[in-house]
């Protein structure tokens, strides 16, 4: 007679099948709860099935897994053979589904099921129903990495091109052939030749001009592989090619400025693509000027004579000339006006800076000349250096830009006005280099204020860019509204923010107001991890169009995480199928010491090790693997589990948002003590009185 305590009551579903409530005696052996459980549906051939738990993914109770698994490959392995047009649709359509598990895929794959997958390709005898759920299903087990990309024959490499190449076909198609293209051009450089050679850039052009969102960033990742995969030579012919066609327009008409928002994996792509074009002119900036170079002297001596010269200079004798030329470049601003050259020596900016003073004279040659000729006319300490400063403004430019960066593989932040202009760099320092004139004037700047001018100069572009701004005359306007003045209350706000007294009272008074602070802090971040956040995996493709969400139970005791679809913002926490005990969990691990950066060693960059973290649990033997979609998040998360753990919290958050809050308690405390001068020490208590005579004696009752 089993005991009370072995029974337990569960539910046990199948699809197509009432739902049975059985009485599960944990004393009996396993294989006789699974027969009748399939007596009572019916099911002949028990040994055949499984249990699995409700709450959890891929954890059965059973040891038969790999079994399982294997009559699913097999079941599905012939049923994309039926003669029935609608089984293969079927059986074609799990598999896409089932493909996304491992397991699943080294059965099927094992099966030579994966081939079988690549002549339906071939052949293209299907309907694009079916040949959709094909190739999403050929797409998944590929991404397992158990197959090498280099197997597949030439013959499917041009039917998938042909997908993308092919104008009247069905979007969903194209979309996963997109995908599967990317992939092969970023496994190797022999099938990037192929593919190359198949898909035409109009094609990849034309689908950045749809309405479909998906398509165009299907269409836009290809792009990006090609031109990061691409040798330098091939690179600068694809980029020639694609600006005589117009990319940037399109894309600044159909992506940026269409109706709906720039989805974050379209973001980085469009960052890539500003990152490896500027990157284009890195090597001019690392270029230094050569002295013996005709050609570059002829451009020095054409950024002169556009400012001075007169009629009469050809007259003037060789000493004559010499001087003259000397005492103009002086006035241009060159340090060195015996030899200009030597300014551009250093590198960066080198030559570039030389390339963009040229094209300011030459491009706007009016602006140019009031520039020079107005500074010419000041006392010396208060003329602004035209190339002294052009040099250092162009050097600005190049690191806010960030040229010479390689493209990260996590950024996103690109400049929508890059896709507005041919030419951003040199039209940005125009518009810049006219602006550093209009700033040394109003802060009355002499020779000796130069670094201060172009702090301030840095400032109005660093903040300008930050505001997205459209079009070149949109940034314009922006950034010359942003002067000198606008500048100061800016900073002088920030002070405010962030000033603090460092009186010792002060400083003893904030002492005792931490524990009441950081306690705060702990229950924001515990809220925060209740509140839950949407993580993205990233696959050895490097792509991030995956989900999960993950949170903390109301009572602090579970952490509940789960697989969830893009537009589900807050999932219940009901939806979440897994469940770590907070008690389990052992440590916490952040940047390269977690298991996923150590896997992927030597793929990571320094961002995703800056927001990778891992928890482990069960005697550490598991690990849940996180990185965090801004460091704002990888803050929270880190000292809420830290928190958790029992442990100091020590994020730049946590030491940022503390100091905030002290410094805003600390200025309510000292509202009444406003202008009254606070002593370092505290007054000295005078001397007790020689008697308290003058005290007020309550205990007599007054008559």
């Amino acid at each position: 007679m089993p005991q009370q305590k072995d029974i337990v009551k569960i539910a046990i579903q199948m699809p197509g099948a009432y739902p049975q409530l059985i009485q599960l005696d944990q004393k009996k052996p396993l294989s006789a709860v699974i027969k009748e459980v399939c007596d009572g549906w019916n099911l002949p051939g028990p040994e055949n099935y499984a249990l699995q738990y409700a709450d959890g993914v891929q954890m059965y109770i059973t040891e038969s897994v790999s079994h399982i698994y294997g009559r699913c490959a097999e079941d599905l392995y012939k049923g994309i053979q039926s003669s029935d047009a609608g089984v293969r649709c079927d059986s074609l359509k799990e598999l896409a589904s089932v493909s996304t598990d491992v397991t699943f895929a080294q059965e099927f794959i094992s099966r030579d099921g994966h081939l079988l997958l690549v002549k339906i390709v071939e052949d293209c005898n299907e309907s694009n129903v079916i040949m959709t759920h094909t190739l999403t299903g050929f797409m998944e087990l590929m991404d397992h990495g158990i197959v090498s990309w280099e197997n597949l024959s030439s013959v499917f490499i041009k039917k998938i091109a042909s997908f993308v190449n092919a104008k009247p076909t069905d979007a969903s198609i194209q979309q996963v052939s997109l995908d599967i293209l990317e992939s092969m051009v970023l496994s190797s450089s022999n099938l990037f030749l192929q593919v190359k050679l198949e898909v035409t850039m109009e094609r990849l052009i034309a689908h950045l001009q749809v309405t479909n969102q998906q398509i165009q960033t299907k269409a836009m990742a290809l792009l990006m592989a090609l031109l990061q995969t691409a040798a330098d030579s091939d690179r600068q012919d694809m980029f020639a090619f694609l600006n005589k066609k117009n990319l940037r327009q399109y894309i600044y008409k159909n992506i940026i400025h269409s109706s709906g928002s720039v989805q974050d994996e379209m973001a980085h792509y469009l960052y890539v693509l500003q990152s490896v074009t500027l990157n284009h002119l890195e090597p001019r900036m690392r270029t230094p000027l050569d002295c013996y170079s005709q050609e570059q002297r002829d451009i020095l001596h054409g950024l002169r004579q556009a400012a001075f010269e007169t009629e009469s200079d050809n007259s003037l004798s060789h000493e004559r000339r010499r001087s003259l030329c000397a005492k103009e470049f002086k006035k241009l601003g060159f340090s060195n006006n015996s030899n200009p050259g030597q300014d551009l020596v250093r590198t960066p900016p080198g030559l570039l800076a030389l390339d963009t003073m040229y094209y300011f004279a030459a491009r706007y040659p009016d602006a140019y000349s009031r520039f020079v000729l107005e500074n010419s006319s000041r006392e010396d300490k208060h003329e602004c250096p035209f190339a002294r400063s052009s040099i250092q403004l162009t050097l600005i430019l190049c690191e806010i830009l960030r040229i010479g960066e390689p493209p990260s593989e996590t950024r996103s932040d690109y400049h929508p006005i890059f896709f507005s202009q041919d030419r951003l760099m040199e039209e940005l320092f125009c518009v810049c280099i006219q602006l550093l004139n209009k700033t040394w004037k109003e802060m009355r700047a002499t020779q000796e204020d130069f670094d201060k001018v172009m702090q301030v100069v840095r400032e109005q572009i660093t903040r300008t860019l930050s505001s997205k701004p459209t079009s070149l005359e949109l940034f314009k306007n922006k950034v010359n509204a942003l002067n000198y003045s606008e500048i100061l209350k800016l900073r002088q706000t920030e002070r405010l923010h962030q000033e603090e007294t460092l009186a010792p009272p002060v400083l003893e008074l904030k002492e005792r107001l931490k524990p009441e602070l950081l306690e705060l802090i702990r229950q924001q971040r515990l809220n925060r991890l209740c509140q839950g956040t949407m993580f993205k995996k990233i696959s050895s493709r490097r792509r991030q169009d995956k989900l999960w969400y993950c949170r903390l139970s109301p009572n602090h005791k579970m952490l509940h995480y789960g697989d969830v679809e893009e537009d589900l913002d807050n999932p219940p926490i009901e939806t979440l199928q897994e469940k770590i005990p907070v008690a389990d969990i052992k440590g916490l691990l952040m940047g390269k010491d977690c298991p996923h950066m150590k896997e992927n060693k030597g793929k990571q960059n320094k961002e995703a090790l800056d927001l990778a973290f891992s928890i482990t649990y069960d005697v550490e033997e598991y690990s849940l693997n996180f990185i965090a979609p801004s460091r704002t998040d990888f803050c929270l998360w880190t000292d809420g589990l830290s928190v958790l753990l029992g442990r100091e919290m020590s994020s730049e958050s946590m030491r940022s948002e503390l100091e905030i809050l002290l410094s805003m308690e600390i200025k309510l405390r000292l509202l009444d003590l406003e202008n009254v001068p606070i002593p370092d020490s505290a007054p000295v208590v005078p001397k007790p009185p020689s008697n308290y005579n003058f005290c007020y004696d309550f205990s007599q009752t007054e008559q």
